[in-house]
């Protein structure tokens, strides 16, 4: 795998011939290899293969739902995937963060755009491996992080959690006591600042927070101080 997105491999799901054609051709010209899947077929397998860095999956495929095909990729796999939704589709963009997915656009897209939040995911996931936090090994209670090795354990066991999900989390003990607002978490993590309309800080705090609390049984709390933002914090 690369550490930065020049000649990163995209895996682009898409049964639009002629945007995915608009799209390979200018994702190339800006540095990464794109292979095409037109009907979403071979998605899963190639998806958890290892070969490719990132996905861009549309939720609108012939055979399967872009949905399904990203709860399945993350039965087996934490690769950065990007959902391509319809223009004003929240539901599905909701669903999609909610499920596991890294970022999304709406239909149509700014190429542009596309490159900027395809980066980002790429410098996340990076980030993480390198260990660009500045602290090795953060800890609230009985959990640990590690994050140059990426690795989260609760008494030991491991917690599964997608890369958005890790830096989340990261950026939330690395605030400490403090009150992290969605702005800080949007520019920290989604590497963009945060829009009143956009949803997803909120879902990935929620999916981190499920996960939490599952393997901690409730000895871990991610807080919401309504009209701010989040905390982690020990639970009661």
């Amino acid at each position: 795998m690369k550490t930065n997105s020049a000649g990163a491999h995209v895996l682009l799901v898409d049964d639009d011939v002629d945007l995915s054609t608009m799209l390979r051709q200018y994702l190339e010209n800006e540095g990464f290899r794109v292979t095409v899947d037109f009907n979403g077929k071979e998605a899963v397998a190639a998806a958890t293969s290892g070969v490719y860095d990132a996905v861009i999956l549309d939720v609108m495929l012939p055979t399967i739902t872009g949905i399904e095909l990203l709860r399945r990729i993350r039965q087996e796999s934490t690769i950065p995937i990007i959902m391509l939704t319809a223009k004003g589709d929240q539901v599905d963009r909701v669903i999609g963060l909610e499920l596991g997915a890294d970022d999304y656009i709406p239909k149509p897209y700014y190429p542009p755009e596309m490159v900027a939040r395809l980066r980002a995911v790429l410098r996340r996931r990076d980030g993480a491996r390198s260990g660009a936090n500045e602290d090795v090994e953060l800890g609230l209670s009985d959990l640990k992080v590690n994050a140059p090795a990426r690795r989260v354990t609760w008494r030991g066991a491991p917690v599964q959690l997608t890369t958005t999900e890790f830096n989340m989390l990261v950026a939330l003990l690395q605030f400490g006591d403090r009150v992290a607002t969605r702005d800080q978490l949007s520019r920290n993590v989604l590497g963009r600042p945060w829009e009143s309309y956009d949803r997803s800080i909120d879902v990935h705090v929620n999916n981190l927070r499920q996960k939490l609390m599952n393997a901690s049984e409730g000895g871990l709390e991610i807080e919401t101080v309504r009209g701010v933002g989040y905390r982690a914090k020990a639970g009661q």
